[in-house]
């Protein structure tokens, strides 16, 4: 047992653990300043213009989301903690683990944009009109369905390995490092407590406009905790395909995956919904199929 930092014993490493989330907060949260002292989301200047791509994006995807793992190795090296148990080494046995995260996030995030489109019928729009908008004159000689299903097979085929490669920067730091970290408290405490965090982590990219734009009732606050919807669900079944896997590499799998499909749901939609309610997961209807998994996993302890 190891002593707490404020007195008392308990079975958390406390001085790693706070040393830890600071150096993640801090890394992100700096980075974070720099996009929006530089336009935001929304101004970000632009770097390619033929790819769209902005600073906003660099940063977003170098610098906020590999500070978790930075935070990881710092901590290890000013703590001389070791490299023993990285949680990087990958598990043969835990192949199931490794479905379940590639396909486990398309079914889900498809599930709960169908109960959207249940519950408000009248935002579904069979004709694809977003499609057809964003392909222009194009549109009238392509199969807008077919042009779906390519979409779909691509997000769940290719892009869990693609964005692989921005989602091990998070996920060596909270599913490799801070969940086993916080497992002492329980099972079910520890990944709560590792999707709230991982929640709040996100509360600047927030705060301009990620997910839930700026017009609604609230702002930034109503989207803060509903973030936290999402990322409490998210964060159990993570934690479980880590821990059946014997290692991290399903996590990084299925956060790519929820990262590729997260937005087919926009293809569906006319008219204006509130981003809060979906049909994205990050909606608390979008989001229901999530919860109602994640709830499932946490009260059968992983």
């Amino acid at each position: 047992m190891k002593r707490a930092a404020g007195g008392g014993r308990t079975g958390i490493d406390g001085r790693r653990v706070a040393l830890f989330l600071a150096i993640a907060f801090a890394i992100a949260w700096a980075v974070g300043l720099i996009v929006a002292l530089s336009g935001g989301l929304t101004d970000s200047p632009m770097l390619v213009p033929s790819l769209r791509l902005t600073l906003a994006t660099v940063l977003l995807a170098t610098g906020y989301m590999w500070a978790p793992a930075l935070a990881h190795i710092i901590t290890r090296l000013a703590t001389r903690e070791g490299w023993s148990d990285t949680w990087l080494r990958p598990y043969p046995r835990g192949w199931p683990s490794w479905l379940a995260a590639w396909f486990g996030p398309a079914v889900l995030t498809i599930l709960g944009m169908a109960l959207f489109f249940l519950v408000l019928p009248r935002y579904y729009d069979p004709s694809l009109s977003t499609l057809r908008r964003l392909l222009g004159p194009r549109a009238a000689s392509t199969n807008l369905w077919g042009l779906v299903a390519t979409e779909v097979l691509g997000a769940v085929l290719v892009a869990p390995v693609l964005n692989g490669l921005f989602t091990l920067g998070e996920e060596f730091g909270w599913r490799a490092y801070l969940l086993p970290k916080l497992m002492p408290l329980g099972w079910r405490k520890a990944t709560v407590l590792v999707g709230v965090i991982w929640g709040v982590w996100h509360w600047p990219v927030i705060a301009m406009g990620y997910e839930y734009g700026f017009g609604y009732r609230g702002f930034p606050w109503v989207g803060f905790l509903t973030f936290l919807w999402f990322t409490v669900p998210g964060s159990v079944l993570l934690a479980w395909v880590t821990r059946r896997g014997k290692c991290v590499w399903p996590a990084v799998v299925g956060h790519g995956a929820i990262n590729g499909i997260a937005g087919l749901a926009a293809l569906f939609v006319q008219g204006q919904p509130s981003p809060l309610l979906g049909p994205l997961p990050v909606g608390l209807i979008g989001g229901a199929a999530w919860m109602a998994a994640g709830i499932w996993v946490w009260l059968r302890g992983g």
